[in-house]
């Protein structure tokens, strides 16, 4: 379970060029119109294509009421300058000492390292904030731009996997990476408090 302070929906977490906050019902439009496009909605396990009409409200809904739960951390990404217009989402859900984490980023904004940034940011947050050990994410064989995020944020391949993706039909082949909590030298846990420190 994650921490009750993210269960607030005024919670945000800003990087350098984002923000990170919960999605609101005012989303919906830009989840339809980013989500629904065939070349984000493929690459993942859950998006339908083509996008069913009022789908994208009902995604809110369902992401808030797992945020405020507690087992999962849904989180609307946008641009710093434009905070209420959303461009993407990440979430992560947490498995006892494991957290599963995935995303999507709007057509326009691929290519800038933006969904990097969020991620590495989002790590760092579950290092200092729980107990968690592992981060993993299972991408679809032929996703070449969500490997490059997770290796840019020095998540490391494990080999094959499959995942569940209903909305690809089921079962299907995957590549599973994972990201361990840092360690400091002689093994010492690691403290996240320490930014000197960076994620291998």
């Amino acid at each position: 379970m994650f921490p009750d302070f993210f269960r607030d929906d005024v919670f945000r977490i800003e990087t350098q060029r984002l923000w990170l906050r919960w999605p609101a019902a005012a989303d919906a439009a830009q989840i339809e119109k980013f989500a629904g496009e065939a070349q984000v909605a493929q690459w993942t396990a859950h998006i339908p294509h083509p996008y069913p009409p009022g789908a994208a409200e009902r995604f809110v809904v369902a992401a808030r009421q797992a945020n405020l739960d507690g087992g999962a951390l849904n989180m609307a990404l946008a641009l710093r300058t434009r905070p209420q217009s959303l461009i993407g989402m990440i979430s992560l859900e947490a498995h006892e000492a494991t957290a599963i984490v995935g995303y999507w980023l709007g057509q326009p904004y691929w290519g800038a390292g933006l969904m990097a940034e969020a991620v590495r940011e989002l790590t760092w947050l579950v290092w200092l904030t729980t107990d968690i050990d592992r981060v993993i994410a299972d991408i679809m064989i032929g996703n070449a731009r969500s490997r490059d995020v997770l290796l840019a944020c020095g998540f490391a391949s494990t080999g094959d996997s499959a995942c569940t993706a209903p909305a690809r039909g089921g079962q299907i082949a995957a590549e599973r990476f994972e990201l361990l909590r840092p360690q400091r030298e002689a093994g010492l846990p690691f403290s996240a408090r320490d930014r000197t420190l960076q994620p291998t």
